[in-house]
């Protein structure tokens, strides 16, 4: 289990508690800090490349990224 308050402290956007984080290879790495099991990492064009989400909850993840993109350092 990820350490919640190290993932929060480290994420570029929080948004309705999910941690978004961008990594070297682009890619961008989601938790939902309310329930550190649920994880997801996206890659650059939105695909998904792994998940521990359920569907509902990983269409909720990707539209808060696609709205912070702006926001998440490049």
């Amino acid at each position: 289990m990820p350490d919640v308050l190290q993932v929060a402290d480290e994420a570029d956007v929080i948004v309705n508690g999910y941690a978004f984080t961008r990594c070297k290879d682009g890619s961008v790495r989601v938790l939902n800090l309310n329930r550190p099991s649920s994880a997801a990492v996206f890659g650059n064009n939105g695909d998904v490349w792994e998940t521990t989400m359920d569907d509902i909850e990983l269409e909720i993840s990707r539209e808060y990224l696609a709205r912070s993109l702006k926001y998440l350092e490049a």
